[in-house]
């Protein structure tokens, strides 16, 4: 399986679309767009299959401050498998190829 990553603004449209209606039907109707709002800004990692979009996540950047001091950490937003694909490794790979991008 090949895990794509891109920043959002290289996702283009029919992507992002693609994307947003994945998280739609993987949450069952509950992913708002406040919630779709704070998957974007970061960096996108996506698996297609022959049916499409199988599997995608993303990470953006955040500041947390602790005792006085700012930090950069990266936040996990937007993390779906395809119903036809969970419990195969997918959400696993793309986890991974995010985690490379917030070391």
């Amino acid at each position: 399986m090949t895990v794509t990553t891109a920043p959002t603004h290289e996702l283009g449209a029919a992507r992002l679309a693609a994307v947003r209606a994945l998280l739609d039907t993987a949450f069952d109707g509950d992913f708002s767009d406040d919630d779709w709002d704070h998957t974007l800004g970061g960096v996108h990692a996506w698996i297609e299959d022959g049916r499409g979009l199988a599997a995608h996540g993303s990470v953006v950047q955040r500041r947390v401050l602790h005792r006085g001091r700012s930090y950069r950490v990266g936040y996990v937003e937007g993390v779906a498998v395809r119903a036809d694909r969970r419990r195969q490794g997918l959400g696993g790979a793309v986890m991974a190829a995010l985690e490379r991008v917030i070391d």
